[in-house]
């Protein structure tokens, strides 16, 4: 019986240590010890070596020459210089996020809730049944009356149709490069690499050869098409764009993020498909990136790390967010009711992996603790989360949906002003696909809280199923009176508080 007690004594008493070094005054202390520790020893270290250099004299700083060889200083000058040249050549290329350019409709594309339901209503062939559905998913969405669906579905007849397509695009992807172009000022025959990523709408012409003809960029530029990767690919963007970089010197590089409604609007009655009609929104974003030295005085932020997950090896997440036609021929995405439980696996993976190179040592030391007790000692106790707060200043979390924010509020701890960003967005914007991020950070400039040296966050998930990371450290402190910022003009507005059902007024 005494066997069997003391495990359990020492389970108790490291659960209650957990406890009590949760994000509080001893948390923050135990942080700060062990953040600080060599600067703590450096007092200790001097009282030690006092005593023995009191006793040098100007005499024994004059001998110190004459007692090392020419040879050991010539070799040790030698080693010296080979190290530094090995770290500048093994040293990445420095990634400079210029500026960006979100897209902001005019109040010609605003639909609220309601309008979406009649103008779906209208269009499908839906039972009544689907009918409710959809209106239930409208009411708990998360997602305000302010937000922008495409001209094609605001008309008397929905028009599907490839031209209202391009339309679209076309709309959306000049809006936001013109926006871009006139806040950098940057010319466009200087841009060397281009990536759009749009997952379904592919069409010939090209989105890059769309946008190289109309802004008669350089004929040898290196263009990219990405396309079916969801609302993650944004992120898979930017690390393409980063390893480019690193062997195009002097370079700057165009990046497009958007999403097309037109012919993706579902009009059936199949209720995992029925869900994209309730989160989808028109957006888009551009962003300028640059490897260019000279660039970091004007950048915005630095480039620090990128990281991707993509589960698409296992069938079952790979089913859960899919382009596919129902019984009756209808195109739509369908989204898995397991969706939130594959999206919380893959974030651990993406977290194991990026924790590493941002969480403070002592958070990886309680971490490692934990995993020794449970893994070593066999001890029955919860895994420890890491307090990704003491690494990161901002979180901009992809507005995919209210379930995916609470999910993610609950995996990472994070506070109501953690969140804000990207519930704000899905609330003003809805869910404009890879370019949710964007707006979200264009929120934290508008409300003047990005400072000098803060660490930003970007997490976005997407089909395969994927999530993936990119961090990014502010260069400047943004004070947030940038006339093209989508909020401008209404910021002062959010806040607002978002109830977990709204009603359709009709």
């Amino acid at each position: 019986m005494a066997e069997k007690v003391a495990p359990r004594l020492a389970e108790t008493r490291f659960s209650n240590l957990l406890r009590l070094v949760k994000p509080n005054h001893m948390k923050l202390l135990f942080h700060h010890l062990v953040s600080n520790v060599l600067y703590l020893c450096l007092g200790p270290l001097l009282v030690l070596l006092f005593p023995r250099l009191s006793t040098l004299t100007l005499a024994d700083l004059r001998e110190l020459p004459n007692q090392l060889s020419l040879s050991a200083v010539v070799a040790g000058f030698a080693v010296a210089a080979a190290l530094a040249a090995l770290y500048v050549m093994s040293r990445p290329r420095p990634v400079y996020l210029v500026d960006f350019s979100c897209f902001k409709p005019s109040d010609s594309y605003r639909a609220s809730r309601s309008t979406i339901m009649t103008q779906f209503t209208r269009g499908g062939t839906f039972t009544d049944e689907t009918v409710a559905f959809q209106r239930k998913m409208l009411e708990r969405c998360g997602i305000g009356d302010l937000a922008y669906i495409p001209e094609s579905l605001l008309g008397t007849h929905i028009e599907m149709s490839h031209k209202k397509a391009r339309e679209e695009a076309e709309t959306v992807v000049f809006g936001a490069v013109d926006g871009l172009f006139a806040k950098t000022r940057v010319a466009a025959k200087d841009v060397r690499i281009l990536v759009v990523n749009c997952s379904l709408f592919n069409p010939s012409p090209s989105y890059t050869a769309m946008i190289v003809s109309r802004y008669k960029l350089r004929e040898d530029i290196i263009t990219y098409n990405l396309g079916g990767m969801g609302c993650s690919a944004g992120l898979i963007s930017i690390d393409l764009v980063r390893n480019l970089l690193q062997v195009h010197p002097t370079s700057y590089a165009l990046v497009l993020s958007t999403e097309n409604m037109t012919l993706n609007a579902y009009l059936g009655n199949n209720r995992s498909m029925l869900v994209s009609n309730s989160l989808f929104r028109l957006g888009g974003a551009a962003i300028l990136l640059s490897n260019r030295r000279a660039d970091r005085r004007r950048s915005k932020y630095q480039l620090v790390h990128t990281v991707r997950t993509n589960k698409a090896a296992d069938d079952h997440s790979f089913a859960c967010v899919t382009q596919g036609e129902d019984s009756d021929g209808k195109v739509g995405i369908a989204l898995s009711k397991d969706l939130m439980a594959v999206a919380g696996t893959t974030l651990k993976a993406n977290i194991s992996t990026l924790g590493p190179l941002v969480l403070p040592i002592s958070e990886q030391l309680l971490f490692l603790t934990t995993m020794f007790l449970k893994k070593v000692l066999k001890l029955k106790i919860k895994n420890y989360i890491p307090d990704f707060k003491l690494a990161f200043d901002h979180f901009c979390i992809h507005a995919g949906g209210r379930a995916v924010l609470d999910e993610l509020e609950k995996n990472l701890d994070l506070s109501t002003w953690h969140m804000e960003p990207s519930r704000m967005t899905l609330y003003r914007f809805g869910n404009t696909s890879s370019s949710s991020l964007w707006y979200e950070l264009s929120y934290c400039e508008a409300k003047t809280r990005i400072r000098r040296g803060d660490m930003v966050w970007q997490i976005a998930f997407g089909s395969g199923f994927k999530c993936n990371s990119a961090v990014w450290r502010a260069l400047t402190t943004v004070h947030g009176h940038d006339q093209k910022n989508p909020w401008i003009g209404e910021i002062d507005d959010f806040p607002t508080h978002v109830p977990k059902v709204t009603p359709l007024v009709t």
